[in-house]
């Protein structure tokens, strides 16, 4: 799964600075660091060396922990990248918000598409389809993949339905109604109502709806 480096940049001193020489030394030089799973992190230093960090050991292959057993400044600066929250801990990935590009953590195990709070769905949320610009009201949030869903009057699954084909088959499936429909926040839907399954990526939530 990819994932983000944070920016190669050197890191605020903290005042009064009562930092030792290589602490300080992990916060001021410009380095980058990227999250590569399983507890390792691969730095990018300020000459433009990369290191590979494992943290939950406290090793690292830079000369000053290879030769002098020293807990150097990369693992030192994976260290307060996590604490700062620039960097993810292990176990979790940076991944982007679908709709907005936000980064945020998840689990190594995450599937794709990954949404911020701000544009996760819940029933009654308000969204748009990308496809026709038409407004619904969401009524369901499923776990099912799209090519998983059989929409039987179309014999054939979400994925397959012709205007869902430019979606990954692989995401979840959202079931909404159209915008004019009343539908309670609690996600009750009246019986006389048609609910509309679409690719969960097919829908950008309107974030003035909550």
């Amino acid at each position: 799964m990819k994932t983000t480096a944070s920016p190669k940049a050197p890191l605020p001193v903290p005042s009064p600075d009562h930092l030792t020489k290589r602490s300080r030394r992990a916060r001021t030089e410009p380095m980058s660091v990227l999250p590569l799973g399983d507890g390792l992190y691969e730095v990018e230093s300020a000459s433009d060396h990369t290191y590979l960090v494992d943290l939950e050991a406290g090793r690292c292959t830079c000369p000053d922990h290879v030769f002098r057993k020293a807990r150097c400044k990369h693992v030192r600066r994976v260290a307060i990248e996590i604490t700062e929250g620039r960097t993810p801990p292990p176990g979790e990935i940076a991944v982007t918000c679908h709709d907005c590009d936000e980064t945020m953590f998840v689990d190594e195990d995450a599937t794709a598409p990954f949404y911020c709070d701000e544009h996760t769905l819940i029933p009654g949320d308000t969204v748009v389809d990308r496809e026709t610009g038409d407004r619904l009201t969401v009524v369901d949030v499923s776990e099912l993949r799209a090519d998983a869903v059989e929409l039987k009057a179309a014999d054939c699954t979400v994925a397959e339905y012709g205007t869902n084909e430019a979606y990954k088959p692989d995401v979840p499936v959202v079931g909404a109604v159209y915008h004019h429909a009343t539908v309670a926040r609690n996600g009750v839907v009246p019986s006389s109502l048609k609910v509309y399954v679409f690719p969960r990526t097919r829908l950008r939530q309107v974030t003035d709806s909550r």
